[in-house]
């Protein structure tokens, strides 16, 4: 079994995400704030011919909230090899009680619950 890679540093991480930003969301560098640092697990599904597999990446997120009117959330997911893994934007976040509610369109348990409880409408 392969050993976990070691995460950047929450500095490593910020130094990626700025820099990731001003390449693919310049409009987004110069006006955030930093919520938080740390690491931050995402949970995919593989699947192949034979098999779907469940696998957890972890990275360090690096949580933004925009300083202009709109306020949306916004973030940078690293990984071990200082890449970035996920990047999301214009995220409504509701306080309480602590989620988003923004869809989750790339995300594997959104898509896993569309299939189960499709809304009204969808085939």
């Amino acid at each position: 079994m392969a050993q976990p890679a070691t995460l950047p540093s929450e500095d490593v991480a910020r130094d990626v995400a700025m820099r990731f930003l001003e390449r693919h969301a310049p409009d987004l560098l110069n006006k955030h704030d930093i919520h938080w640092i740390a690491p931050h697990d995402e949970t995919i599904t593989v699947n192949n011919r034979e098999s779907e597999q469940t696998l957890t990446l972890t990275g360090m997120k690096v949580k933004m909230r925009s300083t202009k009117p709109d306020q949306l959330w916004f973030w940078v997911i690293v990984g071990p090899n200082k890449e970035v893994m996920v990047f999301e934007r214009d995220i409504f976040w509701v306080t309480m009680p602590g989620h988003r509610r923004t869809e989750k369109w790339l995300h594997d348990s959104w898509l896993a619950e569309k299939q189960q409880n499709p809304s009204p409408g969808e085939h």
